[in-house]
């Protein structure tokens, strides 16, 4: 019984002798949590609300494209960076030729599609991805 208690003792000296020896390994640093990385392009999916049809619109940053009477603009689309959830947010302009249809100007998010406050009676538009 001595033998192994006394084997038990070295084998336990050496592993705390080890350990003293050991490497600090500093975590991964994360971005903040705010941090946004710019992309050139997003895509956009329009709902038609009348005949329940979805267009799929893929813009350029600064691009402007047409559909039906809406005028959409990109203004930024962006993505968190590795290392946080994913998600995309863009920025949109979007007018109506007709003149009392509401415009829109502000960001949307991928993943919270009804936080946008566009409010229009016939479209519904969604970030798809940037």
């Amino acid at each position: 019984m001595k033998i192994c208690c006394a084997a038990w003792l070295c084998f336990g000296l050496a592993v705390f002798a080890g350990a003293s020896r050991a490497e600090t390994v500093e975590p991964p640093a994360l971005p903040p949590p705010d941090s946004w990385v710019p992309r050139q392009q997003g895509v956009l999916r329009v709902l038609n609300k009348l005949d329940s049809t979805v267009q799929t619109l893929t813009l350029h940053v600064g691009e402007t494209t047409k559909l039906q009477s809406l005028s959409i603009t990109l203004q930024a689309c962006e993505v968190r960076p590795d290392g946080l959830p994913p998600d995309a947010t863009a920025h949109l302009s979007v007018t109506d030729s007709h003149t009392d249809e509401p415009s829109f100007n502000g960001w949307i998010l991928q993943k919270e599609p009804a936080v946008n406050m566009l409010e229009h009676p016939v479209y519904d538009i969604q970030l798809a991805s940037c």
